[in-house]
């Protein structure tokens, strides 16, 4: 599991946050995108024209929905983007007043982080934290071992060392639960179980088996001075799926369902390759599950390494690979590919080996 900041940490990380973001209902029309020296800004605009607030920085997250509300293909927004900041805000700030639209813009430290519907249903951090951590204390011997916020999510991945099982001897694996949320639009809330692998500190996210929240409701209404404030119809509304959150938690690191993936993980290490050409097999699953060329190369070295030629010792090959993963977010959507590569069906991965074979034959 790729390592990440303690959970006090984090904490102090999201109540700053909470402090430091805006949000704004806007009509498009009084958007302006301006380049600069570093780059592009964000203008937001009074009706006579002057700045409602101080132009703002656009993270990547923000200028992608951008180019997909406007519909400029995400290579030639880039490039525009890269080499000519002018052509591309003249161009998306003719489309924002030729097809007007009201969007809910998120800011942060000066910003621009998110460019989103206007139905976009507010789940914030904070109020994940303030939920889920006194449900999270009530498990005993509770291990906070990997938490991280990045510009697209906040994960918490917690395991109960109390739940546990052998795979096989000396091959020890122990329940837990992985809790994420996206306030930029990069997927709903989720609760999901999560598998830690203690010979080598693997993690494993548990796909099917989820309780998720879509930000989605009803459309924030745009007023005079654009900003937005928590509503109190969705505030009562988000309190019964937070009381659903802490039964899906305490759910999450139920013994039956952890004793039925350990069931599947058994399964896996039983179904061993039949050629003897590691690579092609690699190169195909890689290719299934979409994995790149260096993801590929790094997840076939760690299965010689360990010298499991298994389902199972390809599916945790590419969890180990995760914690060389730079990306956090791109470490943890590895630790759910592992999963899906654990639960193939068998016909899937018979037909990766007949493949491999017939490619050196």
């Amino acid at each position: 599991m790729k390592t990440g900041i303690t959970i006090q940490e984090m904490a102090s990380e999201v109540a700053r946050q909470s402090s430091a973001k805006a949000d704004y209902g806007v009509d498009t029309r009084f958007l302006e995108m301006e380049a600069n020296g570093a780059g592009i800004a964000m203008r937001i605009l009074e009706k006579e024209g002057s700045d409602f607030i101080e132009p703002l920085d656009v993270n990547p997250i923000a200028h992608r929905q951008i180019g997909t509300h406007v519909n400029i293909p995400a290579k030639y927004y880039d490039r525009m983007l890269d080499t000519y900041p002018e052509l591309l805000a003249m161009n998306v700030n003719a489309w924002f007043k030729h097809e007007p639209a009201q969007r809910m813009l998120r800011t942060l430290d000066g910003t621009a982080r998110a460019f989103l519907s206007s139905s976009y249903r507010r789940i914030d951090n904070l109020e994940i934290l303030k939920t889920v951590l006194p449900i999270l204390d009530e498990i005993k011997d509770a291990q906070f071992k990997s938490c991280q916020i990045t510009d697209s999510r906040m994960y918490i991945k917690v395991i109960n060392p109390r739940l546990q099982a052998e795979v096989s001897v000396g091959d020890i694996v122990q329940a837990g639960v992985m809790i994420t949320n996206s306030e930029v639009g990069h997927g709903s809330f989720s609760v999901q179980p999560l598998i830690l692998r203690l010979v080598c500190m693997n993690g494993m996210v548990v796909n099917n088996a989820k309780t998720r929240r879509i930000h989605r409701g009803s459309e924030n209404s745009v007023d005079d001075n654009y900003l937005l404030y928590s509503d109190e119809t969705l505030a009562a509304e988000d309190h019964a799926f937070m009381l659903k959150i802490q039964d899906t938690v305490k759910a999450a690191v139920d013994e039956a369902r952890f004793s039925q993936v350990v069931g599947m993980m058994r399964s896996a290490s039983e179904a061993r390759m039949t050629t003897t050409d590691v690579p092609a097999v690699v190169k195909l699953a890689s290719r299934d599950f979409k994995l790149s060329e260096n993801e590929e190369s790094g997840i076939l070295n760690r299965l010689i390494e360990e010298h499991n030629f298994t389902l199972y010792g390809l599916a945790n090959a590419v969890t180990r690979h995760s914690q060389d993963i730079e990306s956090y977010d791109r470490a943890t959507e590895l630790e759910s590919i592992g999963f899906d590569i654990l639960t193939m069906d068998r016909q899937h991965w018979n037909r990766l080996n007949r493949t491999a074979i017939q490619a050196t034959a």
